[in-house]
């Protein structure tokens, strides 16, 4: 197979919690403006370990989800080499097939594709993600009545595709991008953390 990647998402948007889109109707806004990083905790692409190592997007959505023309900023971490970034960039512009590819069909322009110093530190819900300059988020989960965090699952658009993911909210979120809109600075929006395993 080209690719197997194992890991962790985050995803953050202007929308309120629950962010809309993920059960197909339209942004709390009519657009949504969102940043989402995958981290691999395991995986390969052609034979090229990545394991370690981040791609995120910073993006805007200029309506429904499900019709898709999305504009993106790529990220991939500082610490790619050359052959990483390469194989990684061709997973997320869906060369290699699979899930991703599913994906990248709602993509209709990549502004730009560049490394970044990304910090990714996530799990069960809570966490931070920082993208250079450019993004930073923080997150808490919700919980259920037992204490166990809520879980959502079997929505119509997944950015983890048949994974069920955890609903919290962003306690911050900023993002600032000429390109596409971005000039955020909120809290207690919307915010959704998962795991992945994505084979193409």
């Amino acid at each position: 197979m080209p690719y197997h990647l194992e890991g962790r998402l985050l995803e953050v948007c202007d929308c309120r919690v629950l962010c809309p889109c993920w059960i197909g109707e339209d942004p709390d806004n009519g657009t949504c403006d969102s940043v989402l990083a995958y981290h691999f905790d395991a995986g390969a692409i052609d034979g090229i370990d990545v394991a370690g190592r981040t791609v995120a997007g910073v993006a805007h959505i200029p309506g429904n989800v499900l019709n898709g023309n999305f504009r993106i900023a790529l990220y991939i971490d500082e610490g790619a080499s050359d052959r990483q970034m390469e194989a990684i960039v061709d997973v997320w512009s869906g060369k290699r097939g699979g899930p991703v590819a599913e994906l990248a069909k709602l993509i209709g322009e990549v502004v730009s594709i560049e490394r970044a110093p990304i910090r990714f530190d996530v799990n069960e819900g809570r966490g931070t993600l920082t993208i250079g300059e450019v993004s930073h988020a923080e997150l808490e989960p919700y919980r259920g009545p037992d204490g166990a965090i809520t879980v959502l699952a079997n929505t119509i658009f997944s950015t983890v595709p048949g994974a069920p993911v955890f609903v919290g909210k962003a306690t911050r979120f900023r993002s600032k991008h000429a390109a596409l809109g971005h000039d955020l600075d909120l809290s207690g929006h919307n915010a959704l953390q998962s795991t992945f395993v994505f084979d193409g």
